[in-house]
């Protein structure tokens, strides 16, 4: 019988509905509203377990050593927090742009930390996958837990919401945007007045990080005014992806058609329910 990790493990992306930056700690993290909620497209991992107790890449990505891979601190931090003496060999097929607001590294260490859970048989439960996965991002505890949530602190106190599941149009310009680069700008907004979730319900909300991306990229400024003319235009994260959403699958693949030769997008549809708990399921 096949194991099901031979099919890989799912590492989908995720999308900002609304970024809103309403304060500062003191110890410089930004504290947030935001929304996040997950795509039917994305990465896919391979593990191995080994006897051996290292843990090897055999397909690293271009320029990234592996104290820095998210895959490969994962697959450590679990070993070291469990005692687990075996290590494992990890292959990425790798779909999501890098400094794309896709939340690519995220959740590839999610799924690394869930997937080594299950095949190492360490047995973590969810809220203590969710620790250990804070301890490398912000974002990482959204793709362990695995629903569409609403955030609030720096991104780490999540609150599931259901939401609509429509086609979203993703577009990928040609540039990188780094994050810290964004919370560092003089000019950032700050200051946001908090919302609920029912007044996002309602309302929708904004990107805080949207007027400063804009000004440093003008790959980005151009993709949105290109994408505005279809439907309305946002950025996930701090970038470089925008989307905008539609009703019908037709719809955005018809708009998808329209696009310039200088830009790269793919189509996808929300999901309330990742596709690592799926699998797990």
């Amino acid at each position: 019988m096949r194991h099901q990790s031979d099919c890989g493990w799912p590492s989908p992306a995720k999308l900002n509905l609304m970024l809103h930056i309403v304060g500062r700690r003191a110890d410089g993290y930004h504290l947030l509203q935001t929304v996040f909620q997950f795509l039917d497209h994305g990465d896919r991992l391979y593990f191995k377990p080994r006897r051996e107790s290292d843990i090897y890449h055999s397909n690293p990505l271009p320029g990234v050593p592996a104290e820095c891979d998210l895959t490969v601190r994962a697959a450590h931090l679990l070993q070291k927090s469990t005692g687990y003496s075996q290590g494992a060999e990890i292959k990425i097929d790798k779909q999501l742009p890098m400094g794309g607001g896709l939340g690519g590294g995220s959740s590839n260490a999610a799924t690394t930390l869930v997937a080594l859970n299950k095949l190492w048989k360490t047995n973590l439960s969810t809220n203590e996958l969710a620790e250990l996965g804070l301890q490398l991002g912000a974002d990482v505890p959204v793709f362990i837990r695995g629903d569409a949530a609403w955030a609030e602190g720096i991104g780490e106190e999540l609150t599931p919401i259901q939401l609509p599941q429509p086609w979203f149009l993703v577009l990928i310009p040609a540039c990188h945007v780094s994050t810290a680069e964004v919370f560092c700008t003089q000019s950032l907004t700050r200051n946001t007045p908090r919302i609920t979730m029912r007044d996002f319900l309602a309302d929708g909300g904004h990107n805080d990080c949207l007027a400063v991306v804009q000004r440093q990229h003008p790959e980005i400024a151009a993709a949105l005014d290109w994408l505005s003319q279809y439907a309305e235009a946002k950025l996930t994260g701090t970038g470089a992806c925008i989307y905008a959403s539609f009703d019908r699958e037709d719809d955005a693949r018809e708009t998808l058609s329209r696009l310039p030769a200088t830009l790269k997008g793919f189509v996808a549809q929300g999901l309330n329910r990742s596709p690592l708990l799926k699998m797990l399921d």
